[in-house]
Parts: structure tokens; C-alpha cells; sequence
């Protein structure tokens, strides 16, 4: 190193000169410490010993709480009697707390907490109100991320609160003070709700005028080593001149005259031990970094932060560092939490760039990776969290986006349901200046989202693989939508992102550990014992016999133990461990941590084909054991990709390490994800609800009279406060839609979907062995595409994703292979396989992508759906069949029922209010199956028929027991339950009526062709219940009638489902019917020969909905049945006597049948016998089985 002579003589002047201008201060480092006024230790931290009430989680530093009982309250160590005190509450979630001050005298349970008891007084933002043993409204809402700041004046005797450095005014005056009174900081908070406190160990982010003691004598002379280093950086040496030169301090390298570094050297000998402090590494360091960057441009462009983190590493001990660069991301993360949304979100901005440029520093990056404790601690997740703001004023978004515009109504398809020609010019204006104040909102988020994901790239970088902690791993999984922004960026130019899948062999070959979670085909432990031999046969693995036998709770149990046992705990309140607060904690400890950071996925197909059988005996591995050889693979084996089923092609995996990123995804997507983004979309509800209020609310004012000016005064009031909210709404609708909802996030849930119906769809063609799929798969392709559909902006249309339609297509294949697939066995996956299904039916662009599945599975599942129902659960399955016929039924063409009332705002998106869109297709595929197939058809219609007289013998017995309930003269009370149940028994009937209209109409073979042998029997019964049902509902003054006049609410009422055939056969059979009434006919033309005023029923009130021709036809078939009675009356004959009839009283039994194998003889007709036998093989008295029934000739004597 060159030098000059003057370098020793001049380090040695300068350690000197530190000295001495260090020890020039006073000793006052105590003084510091305002003892008057105070009681109790120092630093005050939660009383965790002694002064709580309840359960509670308290952090390792004893500031952070979350509570964990119905209501539970702690205080701090420290008490104050005399002067002016604050301290700061860091809101972690905004539930129900009261927060302020208490004495000691104060007793506390689950019921009553702070502010509850005469000397407590407490601030709630959760309900804006305060509390002093009574309550009134006081102050403003919080919300997560918000500072709570509580001032207490004992001079004054006065409390006061502060919500993000503004007052919220004097809450409480007079108080009680003087001798025995001292008020110690004190919290109640509900279960799991979380605060993190500051009671002057950190900087206060709103210190106002009462500072609580900050170390004085530290912060002046880590701010004068501070500005020692400062002027050491801008110092340069000339060694041939040998004078001192100024540099841009920007532009310092570390390698340079050893003069500099022994000055610097004792410099840090001073300034090391401060920086262990989290007082002064927040106020001190933390700001002198952010002061780097102050400057703008990128974080490429100030490498004086890499140098002097090189500095830190060289000059300081390792644990001084640690300590250092552990308060220093902590204090970044809590700046970066808890800071104010303001118009250009620079605060948010300016912590992330300095987050970025420290973890570019490439030691410090692998000490924060590599150490648990800090990451456990850190929760980096919080750093790709954007806060919505609750307060729009304050947010600052009345500036950024001043003229507001709401939506109105969208059908489903996600296109605007309004015409462009109708929106007028004042509405095109707002909307337009609208949009471009969500386009700026939007355009300052994406810097915040760019910073996250440069940040992501560095902590995902490939080179630190061996530094990678398991606990950061099950953190960015739980980042799910940023992580996936990610993998998308860093594969743009991967031709094969949209083709990436999961291979099956990861579900069963036991390198991958997915913890308790649900397999398709049942428990893991079961599947290993079915399915050994195909394991074996297929993928060439072998389960160990002891692993088989290794399930039980008891092993759970072991395992819980073990796990809990090698994870450091905090402090606890009740004597034991604690956990941190929600937004600080560590993931879940035990085996579910091991579940999080060991599930594991692939983007492509093994590497190895399987040439030769290799027999490989295969044990889940523990995280902790895992190797990179266990999951990258090396020398023949293939990692975590082992056991490739011979389906699968052999694919090279370009980088294994990001399986367990992706795997955890779609996992976490499941948990958690899903249910985030539906909670969000309650605000563009609200929007809509307000914006038909609004409209509602004007239109009464155009219609108030002159005369009525109260009520005009009210209306116009509600017309303002609606036209408020819709103002506020509005705004936080632009950050949501930008934050959330935007284009990129719908990218990346579609680009999930994409993912799971590849991965759904490989694990498929292994056969039995899809058994070992987790169902969360599953659940992710439907909750991804219920997301695309219902919770994104319609302005983001689903058309414009790249292959949409096929992957639509792909969907529908999914769904219509999988509801009745017999691997799958779980109850509550095959009931959503179902409703979606049913959903997806309702709207014409996903029906038609089913019709466009191949021929083979959509006969498939046609003969899926028209398996008997008394074999599965029906409901569903026959709202299905419904859906593909609505449209081509009689009267069959509305969206809404036309007799309701519109008494409120209907979900216009809801899949029962779609417009009509029968397939014709599925429906000429049904009947070509009810054609072919002889024993189905009769099996299928026989077990509609015995649910449709199920569920309208249902529906009479509710309504005979509303009637009695609704006409008892002391009570005329009704339970709306039962009307619902009600409601549902006849929703079920008419559904199933419309079932047999659709198998009517398509395959009317089935009751005619009586070669067939349940035709006559089918045709009989069908008659038997036409005519039940139609006498129920048509008669005058029955017990329906006067139910239905009683108007009560959930009662529905649909006009007759009418598919009566017109040829000889079936009207014999009809009005052989001992039931059959003309007058029921009748009535359906309100051609009743009552004479009564009262309105009656008529199929000609509904002219918007019955067309002419279908009127014409009733009046046909009227007149044609009319006619066959005249018929039928006049050639009847004399009826049989009572000892020829058969049991049914419907039939003359004239031949002795004999039933097969026991002989028994019987007088029944063979109707009944044949109605018998489609519901029971067995005999009515030997209970053996019935093969067969012959007409009984006497023998010869």
C-alpha cells in the first residue's frame, strides 16, 4: 500500500484526538433517565409475570402481544405519577382492543377490561368510542398499520390520543391523581388480535412534545462518529503532494491508504458497541442510510451502501454485525409497516430501496438467509404487503384521483351492460378523468411492486442455494401472488411457461412430505396399503412395510413433540413460551412448519427414463435430513423427481429450485390466498348497492310533489350522504383494483389455474395412482377460475388471456371426468367438483367450452348425470340437467320467476339469474343414451320419479303444517326456516318436473314404445303423479289455495310444467287414472266454472313469458282430453268387484302370478310387481331374490 511517512504518526493522532473529544462530554449517560415522575424499571417493557389478566402470546423483547382468550388485558412495569408521558401502540390488526392507561388498583377478567373499572381509562378505534366505565363516541377507526399514541398530562390531570401523529382531542379531563395514584400503560385486546408497543426503546414516529427519555449521551456521540466516518469518506490522501483532498464521498472504495482504514478502525471501536442499540441503530444509522438515497435514481447508482456494509464486516466483530443488521432490517420492516399512505407513496418507496441495496450486499444476504432466528423474527413477508388505506382523505387520494365514477351493472361475462350510445357526455368525462386518476394511482404502485420483486429476485438468487433457510422457504410460499409475479418475470422468455406442471411421481414417491392434508383418494396411510402393488408395478417404488404401520396418533404426537422441541421460543405470560405478534411471529411450529417448507413441485418431467426395472425402497424424508442431493438428484438419481410413472415422458428439468416455490403456491393459494381476495371484493358490493340507492334516491325526488317539501328535505339529505359514501368508496376501489385486482395479479391467477389443469391433468393419465393427488389441486383450478370470474375488475376481460378459450375448454374436461371419478373419495371435494359443474353450466361461454370436450367424455358424463339417483347425492346433479334444458321447455325462457316481486336489488352475476342457453348438443346426447340403453333409461326415470313423489309428499306435509301454524286465532306466526325448507321442497319438485318434461320431449319412446318392458309402468306412474300434482295445486279452496293466499315470504309459486303427450296411448292411460280431473286442466286456462270475484289463475296473464303457440297447445290438448272422456265415459265399463282388484285399487288382478324361485302366488297386477322389482329384488315374504314372474296356470288333475 503506497503511503506517506506522516501515517503512523498521523493514525496515532487521530485515535488520540477520538479519545479525547469523546471524553469531553459529561457523565450524564445516567441523567438521561427522568427518574421524577416514574416508578419501575428501565427499559419498561410488559409485565409478563404478574400484570395480566387472561392468555396471551407476548414477543421475546416483551413488547409485542397478541391475545389469546375472549378478552384479555395486560399492563406495563413502569407506572408514572407526575408530569407529561406518552407511549406508541403499533396497530398489527384493527380488531376489538381498548387501549390507555390503568392503576394497579384495577382488577381485570374475560369480560371487562381497560377503561371498564373507575381508575382505567382506554381508546377503542374498533368501535370509535372511548371508555371510562361508561362509553361515548370519541376519535376516528383504525386500521392495521396505524400508530396509537396515548398522552397522559398528570399536571393537567388530562388523557389524550393521537392517531397517526393527529389528535384526536382531550378524551378524558380530571382524572384522579395525587398520593397512591399512578397509572401504568395498559392494554385489553380480543382473541388474536395484535399490538406491538414503544415505550421509548425506539424512536417514537410521532414524538410530538414529550419525547420519553431518549439516550441522550449515546445519540450525540454516535452522531459524532458518525460524522467522523462521513469525513473520512470524503477525505482523500495525496500521497506526492501529502495533503488532504475533499471527494464526493458517493464514490469511496474500501481499498485504499491504510491510514484511512486505522482511522476508520477507531472510529468503529467506538461507534461498534452503538450500533448494537436499536435506539440508535433506527435513529441514527437507518436514517443516515436512507440520506444515501435521497439523491433518486436506482440503487445501482450508490454503492457507498456496499461499501461500508463491506466496512461493518471488516472493522466489526461478527456478533457486533449480526446484531446490527438485525435491528436494522427490523427497524426498516416497522418504517416500512407502519408508514402513513401518502399520494407518491414515498415512504413505502424509500424503505425498500434501502431494503434492496443492503440485501445487495452479498455477505449480508447470506447472514440474513442463512439465520433462523432473524428471519423467524423479520416475517420478510411484510415487505411485499401494499396497505390499503381505510381513510381515503388522508391517504391523500382525493388529490390524486378528484373526480370519482362508479360502475353500474356488468353481467357475468365481464362486459359492461350498458351501451356506449347510452352514457352521456358528463358521464363519459367523469369516467374518462376517472380512469386517468386510477392510471397515475396505478403507475406509483408499480414502483412499490417493482422494488418487491427486485427485492424477491435477491433473496431467490440461485448462488446462495446453500444458504437458503427452510423457514424464509415457507415464507415466500406464503407470498404467493409476489412470488408468482416472479417465477413470471423470470420466465418471460421460457417458451414452456405456460406449459409448466406439476409431475405426479412428487404425490407419491416420498420426498416430499405434505403433512396431514387430504389425498384424493383418501389418507395417505390407506393409499400406501391399496395401491402398493401399482407403486411398485408403475413406478418402480417400494413402500417399506414398517412405514405402512407407522401411522398412528401416537407418531403424530412424537413428532409434534420433536419439532416443537427444536424451535427456540420467546418469553411467556403465562410461565411458558410465547409467540410473537401476528405480523412478527414464526410460521407454525412443528409438523406444520415441516409441512410448509417441504412441499415440493416441478415445472417439467424427470430427467431418467426407468430402463431397467430399479426397485427403490422409499421413506419420507424430515426436513432437516433433506440433502441437495435429496432434491436436485445426482449420478442416477433423478431427486425429487424420483419414481417417473411410465406414462410420463422423460423431460430435462432446467432448475429443480424452484419446486418447492411453486409447489408451495398452490398450496398456499388454497389456504389462504383465495379467501384474501374474496374478502376485497366486499368494497366494489358496496360500490354497486350505493350507486342503486343513489339512483333509487333521485328518481324518488324527480317524483316528490311540490307540496311535500319534508320529504323532499330527506331525500335530498340521503341523496347527499349516499353520493358521500359512493365518493369514498370509489377512490378505495381505484386502490383496490390497482393493488389487487389489477391486470398483472389476474395474469398470475390464471397463470396458477394453467398450472393446476396441467398438473391435474398428468397425475390423471397415471391411472390409479391420481389417488395420491392432494385436493388442493383441485380446489385451486376451481377457486382460480371462481377468481378470474367473479372477483377482478370488468375491465380486465377474461377474453383477452392468452388461451383462454383453451383453457377453458381444458377446465370443463376436468370437471366433467372428475365429479363422479371413483378415485376420488372425499365427500366435500366431489360436492364442489359438482357445484362447479353446475356453475359452469349456467353461463353460455363456459357450456359452450363443454361441448367443445371430446365426444367420448361428454357422453361420458351425460351418463354420469343420468346414473339413478338414489345412489348419489341428486340435487345437483338434477340442477344440471335443468340448466341444459332452460330454454327449450314450456314457458321455460325467463331469467327471473315472473310472479316475484322485485323487492330489492337482486346479484344480477348469480348463476341462477343467467339467461337461458340450452345445449343442444348434451341434450341429443342424453336422449340417444335413454334410446340405446334400455335398463338405464328405466332406472334413471324410475328414481326421478320416486324423488319427485319424495319431494312434493314433503312439500304438502309443510304446507299443511304452515297452514295449521298460519289460521291458530292466538298466534299467526310462521318460522322463516320452515318457509325456507318449504320453498326448497317445491324448488326440488318443479326442478324434477322439469327433468321429466326435458326426458318427455327427447326420448318420448320411453313410455310409448311398451315393447320396452317399464314402458307401460313408466307411462302409469307418470299419469299417477300428473294428475296427484295437478289436483294439489288447481283446486279451488284447498289446502294450497289458501296457503298461497296467505302471501307469506320464501313461498314460491311457478305456473304448471306442462308435457303431456298427445297420441291415444298416453291419453288412455291419463285418464284411466282413477285421479285424473278435467277440472285441473281446466283451471290452467282459468276457464273454472267459479263465479266468484276473486282473480284466479290463468296461463294468459303471463304473456311474456307463455308464447301463442304454447297457448294454442294447451287449448289443443284441453279440447283433445275433453273429448277422449266423453270417450272414455261412455265405453267404460262395469268396474271389477273389491275381490278382483289388486292392492293398488287401480287394476284388475284377473291371473295368479307366480314369483320366481319360491312360488309363492299372489293377486297382484304385474304393474305393481314391475314397480316393485325397480326398487327391490327381493320377495315381499321369503325375501329371496326374485328371478323372475310368471302367469300361474292351475294344473291338470
Amino acid at each position: 500500500f503506497p503511503s506517506s511517512k506522516q501515517g503512523p504518526a498521523v493514525a496515532s493522532l487521530s485515535k488520540t484526538k477520538i479519545n479525547g473529544t469523546l471524553q469531553d462530554e459529561p457523565e450524564d449517560r445516567k441523567r438521561h433517565y427522568q427518574t421524577e415522575g416514574r416508578l419501575g424499571p428501565q427499559p419498561v417493557v410488559l409485565d409478563h409475570t404478574s400484570g395480566f389478566e387472561g392468555l396471551l402470546f407476548v414477543d421475546d423483547d416483551l413488547l409485542g402481544v397478541i391475545g389469546h382468550s375472549n378478552f384479555s388485558s395486560i399492563r406495563a412495569t413502569t407506572c408514572v405519577y407526575k408530569g407529561k408521558w406518552a407511549y406508541e401502540v403499533l396497530i398489527s390488526s384493527q380488531g376489538l382492543m381498548q387501549i390507555g392507561w390503568c392503576t394497579l388498583s384495577c382488577r381485570f377478567n374475560q369480560e371487562e377490561g381497560v377503561g371498564d373499572t373507575p381508575d382505567s381509562y382506554a381508546y377503542d378505534g374498533n368501535r370509535v368510542r372511548k371508555w371510562n366505565v361508561t362509553t361515548t363516541n370519541y376519535g376516528k377507526s383504525w386500521a392495521a398499520g396505524d400508530i396509537v399514541s396515548c398522552l397522559i398530562d398528570l399536571d393537567e390531570g388530562t388523557i389524550t390520543f393521537c392517531l397517526n401523529g393527529q389528535s384526536l382531542g382531550t378524551a378524558f379531563s380530571g382524572i384522579k391523581t395525587g398520593p397512591g395514584v399512578a397509572y401504568f400503560p395498559a392494554i385489553s385486546l380480543s382473541f388474536k388480535e395484535s399490538v406491538a408497543f414503544n415505550f421509548g426503546s425506539r424512536p417514537l414516529r410521532y414524538p410530538g412534545t414529550t419525547e420519553p427519555n431518549p439516550p441522550a449521551a449515546d445519540l450525540l456521540k454516535a452522531h459524532r462518529l458518525l460524522g467522523y466516518i462521513r469525513n473520512v469518506l470524503s477525505t482523500s490522501i495525496d500521497a506526492q503532494d501529502e495533503r488532504l483532498l475533499e471527494k464526493d464521498c458517493s464514490l469511496w472504495k474500501l481499498h485504499g491508504e491504510p491510514t484511512v482504514l486505522i482511522t476508520l478502525a477507531h472510529i468503529f471501536n467506538h461507534f461498534a458497541p452503538l450500533m448494537c442499540k436499536v435506539y440508535l441503530v433506527e435513529d441514527v444509522l437507518m436514517n443516515f442510510l436512507l440520506g444515501i438515497l435521497e439523491g433518486g435514481g436506482s440503487v445501482d447508482e450508490h454503492p457507498l451502501i456496499q461499501q461500508l456494509l463491506d466496512l461493518f464486516w471488516l472493522l466489526m466483530e461478527d456478533y457486533e454485525v449480526n446484531e446490527c443488521l438485525k435491528q436494522l432490517m427490523m427497524s426498516l420492516l416497522r418504517a416500512y409497516r407502519f408508514s402513513p399512505i401518502i399520494p407518491d407513496l414515498g415512504f413505502q418507496i424509500h424503505y425498500l430501496r434501502l431494503t434492496t441495496a443492503i440485501l445487495r450486499h452479498e455477505k449480508s444476504r447470506k447472514y440474513l438467509l442463512n439465520n433462523e432466528l432473524t428471519f423467524d423474527v423479520l416475517r420478510s413477508v411484510v415487505f411485499f404487503y401494499i396497505k390499503t388505506p381505510l381513510r381515503v382523505k388522508e391517504a391523500g387520494l382525493e388529490e390524486l384521483i378528484p373526480t370519482t365514477w362508479w360502475p353500474t351493472h356488468f353481467d357475468k361475462e365481464g362486459k359492461d351492460e350498458r351501451e356506449p350510445k347510452d352514457e352521456s357526455a358528463d358521464e363519459r368525462l367523469r369516467r374518462r378523468a376517472y380512469e386517468r386518476g386510477c392510471q397515475r394511482l396505478k403507475k406509483r404502485i408499480e414502483v412499490v411492486e417493482e422494488l418487491q420483486v427486485q427485492i424477491l429476485r435477491l433473496l431467490l438468487n440461485n448462488k446462495d442455494k446453500t444458504t437458503v433457510c427452510q423457514p424464509f422457504l415457507s415464507q415466500q410460499k406464503q407470498n404467493c401472488t409476489a412470488v408468482q409475479g416472479v417465477l413470471e418475470e423470470g420466465l418471460k422468455n421460457t417458451p414452456q411457461l405456460f406449459y409448466a406442471y406439476i409431475p405426479p411421481q412428487l404425490f407419491y414417491n416420498g420426498k416430499v412430505d405434505y403433512f396431514d392434508l387430504q389425498r384424493l383418494g383418501g389418507l395417505l396411510s390407506h393409499l400406501k396399503k391399496t395401491l402398493k402393488d401399482d407403486l411398485a408395478g408403475k413406478a418402480n417404488i417400494i413402500i417399506d412395510p414398517a412405514e405402512i404401520q407407522a401411522t398412528s396418533m401416537d407418531d403424530l404426537d412424537e413428532d409434534e413433540e420433536s419439532g416443537a422441541a427444536q424451535r427456540p421460543f420467546g418469553a411467556a405470560a403465562m410461565g411458558g413460551a410465547l409467540a410473537r405478534p401476528s405480523w412478527l411471529s414464526s410460521p407454525t411450529l412443528g409438523r406444520a412448519n415441516r409441512f410448509l417448507s417441504t412441499a415440493a413441485v416441478s415445472l417439467m418431467t424427470p430427467r431418467r427414463p426407468l430402463t431397467q426395472p430399479e426397485k427403490v425402497k422409499v421413506r419420507t424424508l424430515a426436513v432437516e435430513q433433506r440433502t441437495e442431493e435429496d432434491i436436485e438428484g445426482s449420478h442416477g438419481n433423478d431427486g425429487l423427481l424420483l419414481g417417473r410413472p411410465l406414462e410420463e415422458l422423460d423431460q430435462a428439468v432446467a432448475d429443480k429450485s424452484l419446486l418447492e416455490i411453486v409447489d408451495g403456491i398452490v398450496m398456499m393459494y388454497n389456504l389462504s390466498v383465495h379467501q384474501q381476495l374474496g374478502k376485497m371484493v366486499v368494497v366494489s358490493d358496496d360500490v354497486h348497492e350505493y350507486a342503486v340507492a343513489l339512483k333509487d334516491t333521485e328518481e324518488k325526488i324527480a317524483r316528490c310533489p311540490a307540496r311535500r317539501a319534508d320529504i323532499l328535505e330527506e331525500l335530498q339529505k340521503s341523496q347527499k350522504v349516499f353520493a358521500e359514501k359512493l365518493n369514498h368508496l370509489s377512490r378505495r376501489l381505484a386502490w383496490i383494483n390497482a393493488t389487487i385486482y389489477s391486470k398483472e395479479k389476474m395474469l398470475d391467477v390464471y397463470w396458477l389455474l394453467c398450472v393446476c389443469i396441467r398438473t391435474i391433468e398428468h397425475a390423471d393419465n397415471t391411472g390409479s395412482l391420481f389417488a395420491f393427488a392432494p385436493e388442493f389441486y383441485l380446489n385451486v383450478a376451481m377457486n382460480a377460475y371462481s377468481a378470474l370470474k367473479n372477483y377482478f375488475s370488468p375491465a380486465n376481460s377474461m377474453e383477452e388471456l392468452p388461451g383462454y378459450e383453451e383453457t377453458l375448454t381444458q377446465l370443463a374436461a376436468i370437471l366433467a371426468k372428475h365429479f363422479a371419478d371413483p378415485r376420488i373419495v372425499g365427500t366435500d371435494i366431489k360436492d364442489s367438483l359438482m357445484q362447479a359443474l353446475a356453475s359452469y353450466v349456467c353461463y353460455p361461454q363456459s357450456l359452450r367450452a363443454v361441448e367443445r370436450i371430446p365426444e367420448e367424455q361428454r357422453v361420458a358424463m351425460m351418463r354420469n348425470l343420468l346414473a339413478p339417483y338414489e345412489q348419489r347425492p341428486w340435487a345437483q346433479t338434477n340442477w344440471i340437467l335443468v340448466r341444459l334444458w332452460r330454454g327449450c321447455g314450456f314457458g321455460y325462457r325467463y331469467t327471473r320467476l315472473p310472479h316475484l316481486l322485485k323487492t330489492k336489488p337482486e346479484d344480477a352475476n348469480l348463476p341462477s339469474l343467467q339467461k337461458p342457453c340450452p345445449s343442444l348438443l348434451l341434450q341429443r346426447h342424453m336422449a340417444e343414451l335413454l334410446s340405446l340403453d334400455k335398463d338405464m333409461a328405466a332406472s334413471f326415470l324410475n328414481s326421478v320419479l320416486n324423488q319427485l313423489n319424495w319431494a312434493f309428499s314433503e312439500f304438502i306435509g309443510m304446507i299443511q303444517e304452515i297452514q295449521q301454524a298460519a289460521e291458530r286465532p292466538e298466534r299467526n306466526f310462521v318460522d322463516t326456516r320452515q318457509l325456507k325448507v318449504c320453498a326448497t321442497c317445491f324448488d326440488l319438485s318443479v326442478s324434477l318436473l322439469r327433468v321429466l318434461e326435458m326426458t318427455v320431449t327427447l326420448v318420448p319412446e320411453i313410455f310409448l314404445d311398451w315393447s320396452r318392458p317399464s314402458a307401460e309402468l313408466l307411462l302409469r306412474r307418470l299419469a299417477q303423479l300428473l294428475n296427484q300434482v295437478l289436483n294439489r295445486v288447481t283446486a279451488e279452496k284447498n289446502l294450497f289455495d289458501r296457503v298461497v293466499n296467505l302471501r307469506l315470504p320464501d313461498i314460491q309459486l311457478h305456473y304448471p310444467t306442462l308435457f303431456v303427450l298427445l297420441v291415444s296411448r298416453a291419453s288412455s292411460v291419463l285418464l284411466s287414472d282413477p285421479c285424473f280431473q278435467l277440472h285441473s286442466i281446466q283451471h290452467l286456462l282459468g276457464e273454472a266454472g267459479d263465479s266468484s270475484e276473486r282473480k284466479h289463475f290463468s296461463l294468459h296473464a303471463y304473456t311474456d313469458y307463455i308464447s301463442e303457440e304454447e297457448k294454442q297447445k294447451v287449448e289443443l290438448m284441453l279440447a283433445f282430453l275433453t273429448e277422449e272422456s266423453k270417450e272414455a265415459a261412455a265405453s267404460t265399463a262395469v268396474s271389477p268387484t273389491a275381490f278382483n282388484l289388486c292392492l293398488c285399487y287401480e287394476s284388475a288382478a284377473e291371473h295368479l302370478l307366480c314369483i320366481k324361485p319360491c312360488g309363492l302366488l299372489c293377486s297382484l297386477c304385474r304393474a305393481c310387481i314391475n314397480q316393485h322389482l325397480m326398487n327391490n329384488k327381493d320377495c315381499f315374504f321369503c325375501k329371496a331374490t326374485i328371478t323372475g314372474v310368471e302367469d300361474y296356470s292351475k294344473p291338470a288333475s
